[in-house]
């Protein structure tokens, strides 16, 4: 409702070997949150090139690199000279915290690129929805968001540490 965007999106989630439901269920919020019919699942966890998920224009220009977790800064800073607006979800609590204390001073001068952290107990009542099949409500309402199977409902706790400055 806050982005006025209303669809629905039969998705398949391939779910690497090595992927938690708590990263594959952030995987889903992010495509939540910035759902459009361009953005595609990139190959995320075994290509290192590639995004967890992307909106590519017409000429293959990258317009969205969403990317979770932490990963080095030198990947950021390419992702961030390949794509007009990069989107970095971290999700793993303290962790990420001590990960972002560490390099935000030299991610700063990045103005295309946005840091949200999804809270803990958001990321544990995710991975709570996680099924072989699912059938997930996004709803993006005066600043909440809100995940729902048929059964239960999870809001959503996020923290934008670094916004991008840059119109994206």
């Amino acid at each position: 409702m806050d982005r006025h965007y209303y669809a629905e999106h039969a998705l398949t989630v391939a779910q690497h070997p090595s992927e938690t439901d708590e990263r594959m269920m952030v995987r889903l919020l992010a495509f939540a949150l910035n759902a459009d019919d361009a953005l595609a699942f990139g190959r995320g966890v075994s290509t290192e090139d590639e995004p967890d998920l992307w909106i590519k224009d017409l000429t293959g220009a990258i317009d969205l690199w969403i990317q979770l977790g932490q990963p080095d800064e030198k990947s950021l800073r390419r992702a961030c000279g390949r794509a007009r607006h990069v989107i970095l979800y971290l999700y793993s609590g303290h962790g990420a915290r001590i990960w972002w204390d560490a390099l935000a001073g030299r991610l700063a001068a990045l103005d295309n690129l946005t840091v949200v952290d999804v809270a803990p107990a958001t990321v544990q009542s995710l991975a709570g929805l996680a099924a072989k099949n699912m059938t997930l409500n996004a709803t993006l309402q005066d600043g909440m968001v809100w995940i729902a199977d048929g059964d239960q409902a999870v809001e959503v706790a996020l923290e934008v540490l670094k916004a991008a400055t840059r119109p994206a």
